[in-house]
């Protein structure tokens, strides 16, 4: 062996790799050291998020506010034509559109005219990524070695394109279902609160709306909205139907049900929140405790990809070095 050269195993020299290895441990715990020290408040984007919007809302409202109540009350050219399109084609069916509705309204967006456009892409996105895909697999060849690879590309473009727009909205409807799930038992003592000071139901979910809408924003616009059509429609149990039809939970729904409950019987608001409040608040410790019991068979795969072959190398690298070394010194 070489005196110049260090120790070998399996052809690699085991300093060069240490001193690697080494390297990028120290460049992790400066990164973790600097991630500690650079934490930012979580609250200050929410709350210029918050301003921010305060200040376009102010805006819209002096300047443009005829033209937003014309987009309220009248179509758009866009999704007319893309109507129009797709009804001559026979693929436009209103179950299917009422059913594209409910999840834009579960992933908080507003406007309904959006679901022709969601049908119109699940429409002719497929064409243009198997189109494409099959253009640079078979024509250009991108991979001419790919053989049953080509078909299997060329389906999960097809199936990308269908079924992109729709995962893309259960997405964000998924995020916004967790964000509302966390402050719902928060929510629900406000309210009990507010019902025990004397207030109505649409001065409660208003009060609610403004306290938590800093901390979970995503709950406060829907008790906003909620408080709003309770004003305003006939009908109190169509503002509360509507809150159950834009929220994809079973706690909101129950929620919904004790309110209707409420108002029709004349039962008692606040023992009946009170409850309510606690059975979400046991859910979610009980989520809390079933992810904590999931745990270690989650860590069994880190545990045997990284850190037992870590540990097997640096108790047996010493010993298997020395057995190279002494191998290569009796050969020579």
């Amino acid at each position: 062996m070489d005196p110049a050269t260090g120790p070998t195993l399996l052809g690699f020299d085991v300093f060069l790799v240490g001193s690697i290895l080494a390297g990028i441990a120290a460049m992790a715990m400066v990164f973790a050291i600097y991630t500690a020290l650079t934490i930012k408040d979580p609250m200050s984007k929410r709350v210029k998020a918050l301003e921010g919007r305060r200040e376009e809302l102010k805006m819209g409202l002096v300047t443009s506010n005829a033209k937003k109540r014309q987009s309220l009350v009248r179509k758009t050219d866009t999704t007319e034509k893309i109507k129009d399109t797709l009804g001559n084609l026979k693929v436009l069916q209103q179950s299917q559109v009422e059913i594209v509705q409910q999840k834009l309204a579960h992933a908080g967006i507003r406007n309904k005219e959006l679901a022709i456009v969601i049908i119109g892409l699940r429409a002719v996105l497929p064409i243009l990524l198997g189109g494409f895909a099959f253009v640079m697999l078979y024509i250009v060849q991108v991979y001419p070695d790919w053989q049953m690879k080509r078909v299997a590309a060329l389906a999960l473009a097809v199936f990308v394109g269908y079924k992109g727009p729709e995962l893309y909205i259960g997405n964000i409807a998924k995020k916004r279902s967790d964000a509302i799930r966390k402050g719902l038992p928060d929510a629900l003592d406000l309210l009990v609160i507010c019902a025990e000071a004397g207030l109505t139901v649409d001065a409660a979910f208003n009060r609610v709306a403004k306290e938590l809408g800093r901390a979970y924003p995503e709950l406060g616009d829907e008790f906003a909205l909620t408080a709003i059509e309770l004003s305003f429609l006939n009908e109190r149990k169509k503002a509360f139907d509507n809150l159950a039809y834009r929220v994809d939970l079973d706690a909101v729904k129950g929620v919904v049900t004790t309110m209707i409950q409420t108002e029709r019987y004349g039962t008692p608001l606040a023992s009946a929140l009170r409850v309510l409040s606690a059975e979400f608040r046991n859910e979610r410790m009980m989520r809390a405790e079933e992810k904590a019991a999931r745990l270690p068979a989650i860590m069994t795969v880190p545990l045997i990809m990284f850190i037992l072959p870590v540990l097997f190398i640096v108790i047996l690298g010493p010993a298997a070095c020395s057995i190279a070394d002494a191998f290569s010194g009796g050969i020579g």
